[in-house]
């Protein structure tokens, strides 16, 4: 397995108000074989439009890897303050992504007609938008990729946000539109109003008893796909938290893998710590010192936390449908 990061956007182009350094990019995975051409596969992790979920960026990547794929976890921009709403910015990351990926096709060995998304809650949105906005004026790209296509070819969501309306998740909804966002703002980014029949297949799981995301969200979803006679598969499992990733028991044990997608939010952490702000969970009510590594402090409490919900046993089986369904896709 060959591993790099590569930025996504010149200096020049990027200009979301980031708190110090972040610019969006990929991590990618690619097999040592030379010369056999692989499917694509990127990945937006979750984290309510304020970080890029550590747990569902590498954890999965790997998995993915294995089915023969090679993958890319997007790091797109996030907004832990809320400072300033994030708007069309993590959409035009996607884009970039995805085209991005498809012009190295020969660099990363992939089939440009074989570029899937995969998207988990927050990040779930934002793979939905790109499979319902590909088209969308703003994202047409210009100079070295101009005709290149930003739509995805199967798409795949993971307990995602879809809606604004009234089964939203509320931080996701105020770092992507803001507090004042109009009426037109909320009905553009609720994806179930936005299906069109060139959407791409779409294979979507959810959990019944999911608190942070309720269930609704994909079976909205689902139902507008179907109405459009878009391909869908719909998994829903009976019990299981927001959050499962793979549900593996590696995934429960919870440490944070490939941390490099938690960059932007290192930054926040950094800023709140050194103007005295109330961090995050699990480690707000601390004592930490000002010269102390609060991110460092930050990653040893979380790798010593274990989740002992599972949920339903048979959860980590989406992992093996959703590649059984893109199989069929692809075939």
């Amino acid at each position: 397995m060959k591993m790099k990061k590569h930025l996504i956007w010149d200096e020049a182009e990027y200009n979301y108000p980031v708190l110090e350094t972040f610019r969006p990019n990929i991590m990618s995975y690619i097999h040592d074989d030379d010369d056999e051409i692989h499917p694509a596969m990127i990945i937006a992790p979750g984290g309510a439009y304020c970080y890029c979920s550590a747990s569902e960026g590498e954890l999965v990547a790997k998995e993915v890897f294995g089915y023969g794929y090679n993958v890319f976890v997007l790091s797109y921009t996030t907004d832990y303050l809320r400072r300033t709403p994030l708007k069309m910015q993590p959409l035009k990351d996607l884009s970039r992504a995805i085209c991005f990926v498809r012009s190295k096709c020969d660099e990363f060995k992939i089939d440009v007609n074989q570029v899937a998304v995969m998207g988990f809650s927050a990040g779930g949105h934002l793979v939905g938008s790109i499979a319902v906005h590909f088209d969308e004026p703003a994202l047409v790209e210009k100079g070295k990729y101009a005709g290149i296509s930003n739509r995805p070819d199967a798409v795949i969501l993971s307990y995602p946000v879809i809606t604004m309306g009234e089964y939203t998740h509320e931080y996701s909804k105020v770092a992507l539109c803001g507090v004042d966002a109009s009426e037109d703002e909320l009905e553009y980014m609720s994806l179930e109003k936005q299906v069109k029949p060139d959407t791409p297949p779409v294979f979507i799981w959810h959990c019944e008893t999911d608190q942070a995301v309720p269930v609704d969200n994909t079976k909205m979803f689902a139902e507008s796909l179907k109405k459009n006679h878009v391909p869908v598969e719909m998994h829903l499992f009976d019990h299981g938290r927001h959050g499962m990733s793979t549900a593996t028991e590696e995934w429960a044990n919870d440490p944070l893998f490939g941390l490099y997608t938690m960059d932007q939010f290192f930054e926040a952490l950094r800023y709140m710590h050194a103007n005295d702000m109330e961090l995050p969970e699990p480690i707000n009510g601390m004592d930490i010192p000002k010269n102390a590594d609060v991110c460092q402090i930050y990653v040893n409490t979380r790798n010593n936390l274990r989740i002992d919900e599972h949920g339903d046993p048979s959860i980590h089986l989406w992992v093996e449908m959703a590649f059984d369904w893109l199989d069929n896709i692809f075939e």
